[in-house]
C-alpha cells in the first residue's frame, strides 16, 4: 500500500511518501531559490501526493509520520519535499540524530544554499556530525550566470556556495551527488565535467 500523509483527513499536505524503495520527507515548502523548471510552478506534488503543506509540521508530528508508515523498511530516509530541508536546520539535525539511532540511512536533497542561511555555524560539519550519510547538491547550471537566470537565488554568490557546500560535504567524507535537469538551457556534459572534478557522483533528474 502506498504511503499517505501524516494527516490524510486534513487537507494538509503530505510529509511522508515514498518512492524508488525510499521514504522521502517533505518538511517545509519555503525556498532560498524560485527555479523556472520548479515542480511547484506545475503542480501541487509528485507521484499523487499533495506536497503543499498549510502549516510546517513540528518535530513531533514528523517523527509520529514516520513511525506510523513503518520507517526502518526503506532504503533511505530522504529530506527533501516542496522546499529547501535547511531552512529548518537544527530541526532537521535533530531529526537525523533520532533516525540515526534507529539505525537508517539519511539522505539530504539540497539546493546547497545552507551556508548563506546560516553564515556563522559550519554547517556541512553539523550535518556530518550528526550523522548525515549522503548528500544531493542542485547544481542546475554550468555558469553562475546561468545559474542566476534559472534559478533566481535570494542570495548573492549562491553559486558560489554551492560548489563550496559541495567541496566541503566531499572532504569530509560524506557521499556526495550533484544533479541537474534536463533543461534545454543547461549544458550537461559540463555540469559533469563540474561534478568529476570536484569527487562527486553526478545525476540527471
Amino acid at each position: 500500500m502506498p504511503v499517505n500523509s501524516y494527516s490524510n483527513t486534513s487537507k494538509q499536505g503530505t510529509i511522508c511518501y515514498t518512492a524508488h524503495g525510499n521514504l522521502y520527507l517533505n518538511i517545509t515548502n519555503r525556498c532560498t531559490a524560485r527555479c523556472v523548471f520548479c515542480v511547484r510552478d506545475l503542480s501541487d506534488g509528485v507521484y499523487g501526493y499533495n506536497l503543499r503543506l498549510l502549516y510546517e509540521p513540528s518535530v513531533e508530528e514528523i517523527k509520529q509520520a514516520l513511525e506510523k508508515n513503518n520507517f526502518l523498511k526503506y532504503r533511505e530516509i530522504v529530506f527533501t519535499g516542496f522546499g529547501e530541508p535547511t531552512v529548518r536546520l537544527d530541526d532537521m539535525l535533530f531529526l537525523i540524530r533520532w533516525l540515526k539511532g534507529h539505525g537508517t540511512y539519511v539522505r539530504l536533497d539540497t539546493n546547497g544554499h545552507a551556508q548563506l542561511l546560516y553564515p556563522n555555524r559550519d554547517v556541512v560539519k553539523e550535518l556530518r556530525d550528526a550523522g548525515l550519510d549522503s548528500v544531493s547538491i542542485s547544481l542546475n547550471a554550468e555558469s553562475e550566470d546561468i545559474y542566476n537566470r534559472l534559478c533566481q537565488p535570494r542570495y548573492k554568490n549562491a553559486y558560489q556556495s554551492m560548489l563550496d557546500f559541495t567541496e566541503k560535504a566531499v572532504n569530509l567524507g560524506i557521499r556526495t551527488r550533484m544533479t541537474v535537469v534536463g533543461f534545454t538551457e543547461i549544458d550537461i556534459e559540463k555540469c559533469k565535467r563540474i561534478a568529476d572534478n570536484m569527487s562527486a557522483d553526478f545525476h540527471v533528474r
